[in-house]
């Protein structure tokens, strides 16, 4: 049997599902296969029939949906008219990623592969369900994964076992070439105007949004920045409603650039063009010709921590010994715990381990950048304001990341401090963005009550979704709000203040340490068991959970189990069930981040 050509196909949100399906591909190049890599919206679905070999490597978002980027692919695979045996001549192999802490782990995964099978398709391995709580991370699945993965290719096309396949630390060709120019330009290649007959923003067509206002909604002395973010949307064609989310690309500081710019001796000012060297896509990002500025400050992610394919990269093209075994070292099974206790765990970033690697680092070519450095990704944001009380603005509440870890330098979030960073009473300040669906929906009838449950920043969605039902008439609301101290970080105080006195909310608050025993939203929660067993059980009320995906979206579902136990006479498992009943319906909804 001649040997096949491998497709893989992945769905991505945050970078990771693209990274393991870039790595795949390059397992596959020095196995001297043929194989291209694609998004699974970049990909014909009805081709499918067409292949022999595939990879479906996918995440999994909010309440078990697919990523944006395999969106369409989803809805033509669930075709009910597709024919049962339409994929019979197909081998595949389904690899998901996941967070166990969340409810619908890895749910794409194991429904795609279930459709898959139900069409005709091969499973040359069960399906791999990659886990980030693992404490070595997705890697402690995916390396055994693959590996069983590759074995059976193999038994499958023994033509394969032919072939010498190149050595983990030979150099495969760069995916890109970098043509430099002779003249340079101070401008901005990038241009984002204001056209009246625009379409819709989206991921490819973003709305540079004036910056309003960037104001502290913490107290001075609270050791967390929070800030309310306005923006003024008029003319953009932006149309949003509660529960949808912003989602802004943030850049990098101008001291990384110099930095990255200064380690890999590269001037910023340069400017170059971009011609793939295989079937790699130019990225419709990156303007023609190219400075390196705009390629470091906006494109690569220098402030992320590494994942293991870039030791990978950077071991390949290593040309002193020392670091070159350090890289191998930290790719090897044997070097695993050393990885996390390097980099994962103090959350160094690209350019703190590039740094590291100084002698790597200075002989490393540009026209390997874009292999080695993943694309910064867009940051999603819940919007905290309604079109129907702000028209033409649009408000984030924005938690500023820092914290210490062993390393010298404190960690911070790169898009939050970039936010933070800027300064609309300086100049204008304008910050491309889009906006998306969100996860939550909220009931449209005038009688429904709605609980919302939101501590700290969660509560964004609901200030939107109040103001909303507030400006249509809707007087049932309850709202469980939980921050640290009264004082310092009771974010709205005073808008919750009128809506309560008007007789339009009801507001029950959790102020963690404020007195000697803590005291979090989820006891609220319970201490109200009669109210929500009216609400949900007599009068069909929705009740919905935001914020951080720890212990409180699951803490307060028990409370509310809690509530139905004691006030409905109900037992534990009825009470679940009822639960359960209430997230299929859509009367029970949560939107969480970790």
């Amino acid at each position: 049997m001649a040997a096949p050509s491998l497709l893989v196909l992945f769905g991505s949100q945050t970078g990771t599902a693209q990274d393991t399906a870039q790595r795949v591909g390059r397992q596959a190049q020095r196995r001297r296969l043929k194989v291209r890599v694609l998004p699974l919206d970049g990909y014909n679905v009805a081709d499918l029939i067409s292949e022999s070999l595939v990879v479906f490597v996918c995440s999994t978002t909010g309440q078990g949906d697919p990523p944006d980027n395999m969106k369409n692919f989803w809805r033509f695979l669930f075709r009910k008219s597709l024919p049962a045996g339409s994929l019979s001549c197909l081998d595949c192999a389904v690899l998901g990623l996941g967070d166990s802490s969340y409810p619908k782990f890895n749910f794409v995964a194991k429904k795609l592969q279930k459709r898959l099978v139900q069409l005709g398709a091969a499973m040359l391995v069960p399906v791999g369900l990659a886990d980030d709580q693992h404490d070595l991370g997705p890697d402690a699945v995916i390396d055994p994964w693959l590996q069983s993965f590759w074995e059976k290719v193999l038994v499958l096309y023994p033509v394969l076992s032919e072939v010498e396949p190149l050595r983990d630390d030979e150099p495969l060709p760069p995916s890109y070439t970098l043509h430099f120019l002779d003249e340079k330009t101070d401008q901005n290649p990038e241009r984002i105007g204001t056209d009246p007959d625009r379409p819709v923003p989206s991921e490819s067509s973003l709305f540079p949004a004036r910056m309003l206002s960037n104001r502290r909604v913490t107290d001075p002395t609270h050791f967390q920045d929070v800030r309310l973010l306005d923006f003024d949307i008029s003319g953009s064609n932006i149309q949003f409603s509660a529960g949808d989310v912003v989602l802004i690309r943030p850049q990098n500081s101008e001291d990384d650039v110099q930095r990255f710019c200064q380690l890999l001796r590269l001037d910023p000012e340069s400017r170059f063009t971009l011609t793939p060297n295989s079937d790699a896509p130019v990225p419709a990002r990156l303007p023609r010709p190219c400075s390196v500025r705009h390629l470091v400050e906006r494109y690569l992610d220098v402030a992320a921590v590494p994942r293991r394919s870039f030791f990978e990269l950077l071991a390949a093209v290593a040309t002193s010994d020392l670091e070159r075994d350090k890289l191998l070292e930290f790719c090897s099974p044997a070097g695993r715990d050393q990885l996390q206790a390097y980099c994962d765990r103090p959350r160094r970033t690209a350019l703190e381990v590039l740094a590291d690697f100084p002698l790597t680092t200075a002989e490393l070519e540009p026209d390997r950048l874009l292999d080695l450095i993943p694309e910064i990704q867009p940051r999603s944001f819940s919007i905290a304001s309604s079109l129907k009380v702000l028209p033409g603005r649009l408000q984030v509440l924005l938690a500023v990341v820092r914290y210490r870890t062993k390393l010298h330098r404190p960690r911070t979030g790169l898009c939050s401090n970039w936010l933070a960073s800027l300064d609309p009473e300086r100049g204008e300040v304008l910050v491309p963005l889009w906006v998306k669906r969100g996860g939550l929906r909220f009931p449209p009838d005038q009688d429904t009550p709605v609980v919302l449950v939101g501590p700290g920043t969660g509560v964004a969605p609901f200030r939107a979704a109040l103001q909303e039902r507030l400006s249509e008439g809707k007087a049932a609301n309850v709202l469980f709000f939980g921050c640290r101290s009264e004082a310092k970080d009771f974010y709205f105080r005073s808008e919750w203040a009128a809506m309560t006195a008007a007789g339009k909310l009801q507001l029950f608050t959790a102020f963690s340490r404020d007195q000697e025993e803590k005291v979090y939203v989820q006891h609220r929660v319970r201490e109200k068991a009669a109210l929500l067993w009216d609400l949900m059980s007599n009068k069909h009320g929705c009740f919905y959970i935001a914020g951080n995906a720890k212990q409180m979206p699951a803490a307060v579902r028990d409370a509310l189990q809690f509530a139905f136990q004691q006030e409905g006479g109900v037992s534990a498992q009825e009470a679940e069930q009822m639960l359960v009943a209430m997230e299929k319906t859509g009367r029970l909804q949560s939107e969480t981040w970790s």
